[in-house]
């Protein structure tokens, strides 16, 4: 069957009694070339374990183990979850959990299941945050992230500084991986119809940038952000005396009057190295 085209999939829904459920940000794709170049976008192959969010019907699913891999597939919805089972191969490269990935003991899984796995996904929005926090962290058995998000999202993902997009976010996706935006999907591309574009993002994961007081490079840098339209020796004065900061701006070549959005996320980690210097 293929799921992916929109009377097939309506005909599906309708016979199971199922629906897209607008309070789990489920819009299901419907554009059988879009499937085609996500798969291509994760570089995914025979053999390859893979762990989808979300497969809903599974048009991406079927997808994925067309191509050989082993597909661990985490779907919140028990009868969207239940009906998955169609998909099985002769060879069983399909695992089916019923579990909210928020709430999945996914580093408990991933010890237990060693290997490197690529997460593909067409993510929930709403929760597209909360689930990066979750996964980057991860990146020892988390080779890559080829996601769908809300294009306004991943613009703010792939920001470069001095843009209205750069953000701590921006900073903290990069703290964890290589990002590259790939392709625009329209809304046209789903059923139910969404009212934004999206875009697929892969993320190639790495380790992360500083090796110990990550927690405190990410309090610097959010309340930095927090309040991104005052200089840096403002918006950072409770957490470190302001002649320190100015001293450590100019021995990055900035003026003391520098503010957040100038600061690429290495000469961010120069700046905390020299906060917390002795």
């Amino acid at each position: 069957m293929n799921i992916f085209r929109p009377s097939e999939l309506q005909a599906f829904l309708k016979e199971r009694g199922l629906n897209a459920k607008k309070g789990l940000s489920q819009n299901f794709l419907i554009d059988g070339n879009i499937i085609q170049k996500i798969v291509d976008t994760a570089f995914v192959s025979s053999g390859d374990r893979v762990i989808e969010i979300g497969p809903g019907p599974g048009a991406l699913t079927e997808a994925l183990l067309k191509k050989g891999a082993f597909v661990t597939a985490i779907e919140m919805d028990a009868l969207f979850a239940k009906e998955l089972h169609r998909l099985q191969v002769p060879d069983r490269r399909l695992e089916i959990i019923c579990s909210d990935i928020l709430k999945f003991p996914l580093a408990d899984f991933l010890q237990k299941h060693p290997g490197k796995y690529k997460v593909v996904a067409n993510l929930p929005y709403h929760i597209t945050t909360p689930i990066l926090t979750f996964l980057l962290p991860l990146y020892q058995d988390i080779e890559s992230l080829t996601i769908m998000v809300q294009k306004e999202f991943a613009d703010r993902m792939i920001a470069e500084k001095r843009t209205p997009e750069y953000s701590s976010l921006t900073l903290f996706l990069q703290f964890y991986a290589n990002i590259d935006k790939s392709f625009t999907v329209s809304p046209n591309c789903f059923y139910p119809r969404p009212k934004v574009h999206s875009s697929v993002v892969h993320c190639k994961l790495h380790p992360p940038l500083l090796k110990t007081h990550s927690d405190a490079f990410f309090l610097l840098t959010r309340t930095a952000f927090g309040k991104r339209r005052k200089m840096l020796r403002a918006s950072l004065k409770d957490l470190y005396p302001i002649e320190k900061i100015e001293q450590a701006l100019v021995k990055l070549g900035y003026p003391n009057t520098a503010r957040p959005e100038e600061l690429a996320i290495d000469e961010f980690i120069a700046f905390f190295h020299l906060l917390n210097a002795s």
